[in-house]
């Protein structure tokens, strides 16, 4: 697959001393942008699934009229937390 350039990124010079300052052994300027550009991409990719499915869940509420109380949630999600840490615990 081809490679395909970005548009160059005209910042601060404190900012490309921060930047310069935390890479690690071996690593290029390049090679850090390119990272965080993929985890930011990444990051948002889940952002918007996170609110698609938020927003389809409002809206089979609202379609079925069946809610749940915030406090039944938490409680069931905290008996979840409890079993996961147990089963974690147990390995």
């Amino acid at each position: 697959m081809k490679t395909a350039s970005l548009p160059s990124l005209r910042v601060d010079p404190e900012l490309r001393q921060a930047a310069e300052s935390v890479l690690n052994d071996g690593e290029s300027l390049s090679s850090l942008m390119e990272s965080s550009l993929r985890s930011s991409v990444i990051r948002r990719q889940l952002q918007r699934d996170f609110v698609a499915r938020g927003l389809a869940s409002r809206d089979e509420a609202h379609r079925t009229g069946e809610y749940y109380a915030a406090d039944e949630v938490h409680a069931e999600l905290e008996v979840m937390l409890a079993a996961a840490k147990k089963g974690k615990g147990a390995r």
